[in-house]
């Protein structure tokens, strides 16, 4: 039998929307979902505000697609990105690609790449609109990129705040709603569930979740961080978990 082979994906990065010293971290995640078999930028190169990413273009092996700004407050990248998008969606040699934007501008790119049957996959900073967050398949935040910090107890103040982790990360316990939504989704009168069944409804519906936000690397360490879910081996040696209010 053949050998399977990663996703072929075209990663395409809009240099004006995602800071440069993500770049490294951005091609590591993106390793963990195919082959960055394109790796395009965009940009005025020409101008100074790109020069962090100009320095990483030849270390990173990417290919920098000059786009002149013409116009004062129109950004000629958005166009060039998409033209080259629709050329490479239409050559019918890829699996996925992975758009690389806080810009809300490329939602109905991402929308018509996944009417095609591709996997969208989004990387931008936490700013970045819901709009082109929901229209892919899953969206990475760059600020989860790289090593998480662990959660600390923050100072009592007058008026107490939601606990926040290092680095703008979110409490553990903000995830309880989406862990809880999902084991209703999969099924109301259930016990235990599957840890895969729960982070694949998860995903579906929130393409923007990532435990990372919340200082865990997987989703078995999030829910065993919660006293409110019990997580345990289940048959097969599959982690389910139950809650146990």
């Amino acid at each position: 039998m053949p050998e399977s082979r990663a996703p072929r994906l075209c990663v395409l990065i809009d240099a004006d929307n995602v800071p440069a010293s993500y770049a490294e971290a951005i091609f590591e995640e993106v390793a963990t979902l195919g082959e960055a078999s394109v790796r395009r930028i965009y940009g005025d190169w020409s101008a100074q505000r790109l020069n962090k990413w100009a320095e990483k273009v030849a270390a990173l092996g990417l290919v920098a697609d000059q786009q002149f700004s013409n116009t004062r407050g129109k950004n000629a990248s958005d166009i060039g990105l998409v033209i080259s998008a629709m050329d490479f969606l239409h050559s019918g040699l890829f699996d996925g690609f992975v758009l690389v934007s806080s810009d809300s501008d490329f939602t109905r790119l991402a929308a018509r790449i996944r009417e095609q049957g591709l996997d969208v996959y989004g990387i931008g900073e936490k700013k970045t609109p819901e709009a082109f967050r929901m229209a892919c398949k899953r969206f990475i935040y760059v600020e989860n990129l790289g090593p998480s910090e662990p959660l600390r107890m923050s100072t009592p103040q007058a008026t107490p705040e939601p606990a926040r982790a290092p680095g703008g990360k979110e409490a553990p316990t903000v995830a309880i709603p989406l862990i809880v939504s999902a084991m209703r989704a999969i099924d109301p009168d259930g016990e235990w569930y599957s840890l895969g069944q729960i982070g694949q409804f998860i995903t579906q519906a929130n393409p923007d979740f990532d435990t990372r936000t919340y200082g865990a690397a997987k989703l078995s360490d999030l829910m065993r961080k919660l006293p409110r879910f019990e997580v345990q081996q289940g048959p097969g040696g599959q982690l389910q978990a139950r809650d146990v209010t």
